[in-house]
């Protein structure tokens, strides 16, 4: 469901002679483009694979599309009107068993300078979010403090207990400041890490780790070449494109627990999305309306129709039979088949798809209700980035998407070949497998291998001309 290709669908259309539609990356549904500051970008769940840590999952919910590094003044705060959740199905019916709930809060200190001659001054407040360099432990040049709270919800209570610091007890954490540049924060990864928490999780014995803040955008896709009528080769070299997506940073939640807390007794196999709601007003009190829906990337782009994209991003993952046909019949194969003289599948309904989509793979991660969420079999050990293969499965690495999905899995090309057949029999899949690509390849060696895996931010300002563009 990942928003960065709702323009590589609505270009094929119009190759098909539909009507014109104005769209943009990383938004793929048209309501969600009013309030980018709830637009989930991407979801990940995996076995930590960081040495050590293999007995906790991690979760990484992506936030705020498209952020340039000099997005200043305001810079990209999450919105306090919101609720913004990681939920998890461990008994199978697509139903959210486990609810962690981040809050966010933006206090302004208000910071105010002296202007005028002496004895006629004025004490006029700051524009800027920072006044001076600010330091890993002395946040005092800061102008605008964000925090939040992390609430975990359990079945279909509207309330929950807090994770608390592991250290201190606090149930209150510090959310960094995006990376401004080299002159404000001169050392941003020592800053960011001293707010990546130790945390205690209501009924586990076990401490998890917690961080909310700007990375790097993880997603790697050739954005450029794809919106121009697919103007690209996709059996052509897997690095042979462009990431456009590089040099963008984006808002993560990345949020570890341990495998015992998050899973039910006998199931090992999790179903988990991110979804972010918005609080209305009304006569009867405040309502919270779910605004943005991710699990599986892509679902929502190359999948849904136009026309129920706000739907699905509405919807829970328990009524997903609605959005049935879309996967038993997709547009997507017909339509490179018709740009590019490839061979789309000719199995219908395309069971592999519901499969990939819906049920989770027999033997993999298959769970009992049909359902659009990213399944992860937590009995599955994770691979040390090294050992990572970019097209998971597909590349006999079982630890990697579609069993969950990781930083460094290849979902572009991924999506791509299960889409026109790689799970198929030559015979209803003639085109099947080939190697389909975007052209924009990305590894676990594009990652850090260490809590919170995403990389750090690009800078508004770098200190050097090394420090420019992408990492």
């Amino acid at each position: 469901m990942r928003s960065h290709l709702t323009r590589f669908l609505i270009c094929l259309l119009l190759a098909g002679g539909a009507p014109a539609v104005l769209a943009s990356s990383h938004r793929e549904a048209p309501g969600i483009t009013k309030t980018p500051k709830v637009d989930a970008t991407d979801f990940y769940a995996f076995r930590s694979y960081e040495a050590g840590r293999d007995g906790f999952v991690t979760f990484v919910a992506d936030y705020l599309p498209l952020q340039d590094p000099y997005g200043g003044p305001n810079f990209f705060a999450l919105d306090p009107q919101a609720l913004y959740d990681i939920k998890v199905d461990n008994n199978g019916d697509a139903k959210a068993d486990l609810t962690y709930r981040f809050r966010f809060q933006n206090r302004s200190k208000d910071l105010a300078l002296q202007v005028g001659a002496e004895g006629a001054q004025r004490t006029v407040a700051v524009p800027l979010i920072n006044v001076g360099p600010i330091a890993a432990d002395d946040t005092s040049a800061l102008n605008r403090i964000e925090t939040f709270t992390v609430e975990l919800v359990r079945g279909e209570r509207t309330q929950g207990d807090k994770l608390r610091n592991a250290s201190t007890g606090a149930t209150t954490f510090e959310k960094p400041v995006d990376n401004i540049g080299f002159k404000s924060l001169p050392d941003y990864e020592a800053y960011a890490a001293q707010r990546m928490y130790d945390v205690s999780i209501p009924g586990c014995a076990t401490a998890g780790r917690v961080f909310v803040g700007q990375r790097d955008d993880p997603f790697v896709v050739n954005l450029g070449e794809t919106f121009d009528l697919v103007n690209l080769n996709p059996l052509g070299p897997v690095d042979g494109g462009t990431d456009t997506l590089c040099g963008k940073n984006v808002t993560a939640l990345v949020l570890e627990v341990p495998i015992a807390c998050v899973t039910s007794a006998g199931r090992p196999v999790l179903g988990a999305w991110t979804t972010a709601s918005l609080r209305r007003e009304t006569e009867d009190g405040v309502i919270w309306t779910q605004v943005s829906r991710l699990s599986a990337p892509l679902v929502n782009e190359v999948v849904i129709g136009l026309k129920d994209k706000d739907r699905f991003n509405a919807s829970q993952p328990r009524n997903d039979a609605q959005f049935l046909t879309y996967v038993t019949h997709p547009v997507l194969p017909e339509l490179l088949q018709a740009l590019f003289g490839v061979t789309a599948p000719n199995l219908f309904p395309r069971t592999d798809l519901v499969q990939a989509f819906l049920t989770g793979v027999p033997g993999l991660n298959a769970t009992a209700t049909p359902a659009e969420m990213l399944r992860l079999n937590t009995a599955i050990a994770p691979k040390a980035a090294a050992q990572q293969s970019p097209l998971g499965v597909l590349g006999a690495d079982t630890a990697g998407f579609p069993n969950g999905r990781r930083p460094g899995d290849d979902v572009v090309d991924i999506a791509l070949r299960v889409m026109m057949g790689a799970l198929l029999p030559l015979d209803v899949a003639p085109s099947g497998q080939l190697p389909y690509t975007d052209g924009a390849a990305v590894s676990a060696a594009d990652f850090d291998d260490t809590f919170p895996y995403l990389r750090t931010p690009n800078p508004g300002s770098p200190a050097s001309a090394s420090e420019a563009g992408c990492h």
